[in-house]
């Protein structure tokens, strides 16, 4: 009887521990990064709207740096500053200010897409 009730609080425990329901947090680097059509509007445009026209976006834009547009993201390419913020390189103000560093997948996306010319597409 002791033993059914060891095995039964030991089964019952198992089932409760610990749950996340992100994948990447149960197996990093597993989740697959899809770069095999990098444009600008489906895979570069996201990444900028949600990591980063929350400080440049608009009219006052901080330091400057209006990344609302196409053209304003192709400045901060042409000049190295987009590739150089968002990796955290030596001599770039690391981007996003204040928070966690782009996933790998997303640097990649932007880094073929700069590699392609930053086509407007």
């Amino acid at each position: 009887m002791k033993n059914i009730l060891l095995a039964g609080i030991f089964f019952a425990s198992t089932l409760s521990s610990c749950y996340y329901d992100k994948e990447d947090l149960l197996y990093p680097g597993t989740s697959v990064c899809d770069t095999t059509l990098v444009t600008y509007s489906q895979s570069v445009l996201p990444v900028i709207a949600s990591s980063c026209l929350g400080c440049h976006g608009g009219a006052n834009a901080s330091a400057g740096i209006r990344l609302d547009n196409y053209n304003g993201v192709k400045n901060a390419t042409n000049n190295g500053l987009l590739i150089g913020a968002i990796t955290h390189a030596q001599g770039f103000s690391p981007m996003p200010k204040n928070g966690n560093k782009l996933s790998d997948c997303n640097i990649s996306k932007i880094r073929l897409w700069i590699a392609a010319g930053a086509p407007n597409n």
